[in-house]
Formats: structure tokens, sequence, C-alpha cells
């Protein structure tokens, strides 16, 4: 977890880009999961939860990867505002 534990892990500085199918899917908010984007149930214990998005046809998905996303679970760009630590 970062130095608040308010804030989430960064899993990746990018977005996931991943081709799905119709159907429910938990992306990962806190960033601890193992299988990211989506939630291990690694977040047990702190105060984040998976947010659960439908996706209604197969289609390419960009998932947040930073965590930082203003339109999560989707990557809106918010990665390239990052300092590096």
């Amino acid at each position: 977890m970062s130095e608040s534990s308010n804030l989430p892990k960064i899993a990746q500085k990018s977005a996931y880009v991943l081709e799905v199918e119709a159907g429910n899917y938990f992306w990962c908010s806190c960033g601890l999961s193992q299988k990211q984007p989506f939630c291990d149930g690694s977040h047990k214990g702190t105060s984040f939860s998976p947010v659960k998005e439908t996706i209604s046809e197969k289609k390419t998905v960009y998932w947040c990867g930073c965590k930082a996303s203003k339109n999560a679970p989707f990557c809106d760009g918010s990665h390239k505002q990052l300092k590096d630590e």
C-alpha cells in the first residue's frame, strides 16, 4: 500500500488493454490484486472495494492500471500526471 492507507497502490503506470467478452467484471481499486486489473480479494482488511463493471458486448477495454482515473474503472490518462517515486 502507499504511504497513506487511503491511497491505492499503483499497479502499473499505463492501461491494461484487454479484449473482453460480454459479462460482469470486478476491477481492482486497491492495486494489490495479483490478477490485475481484476480483483482477487486482496483488498480485504482495507477501505477499498472492487468496482463492478458490466460489459454488454465483446470489445477492447482500457482498464485503469494506476488506480488514479477519474473515470474508474477505465483509463482516462491520469497515469501521465503521476510523479515517479
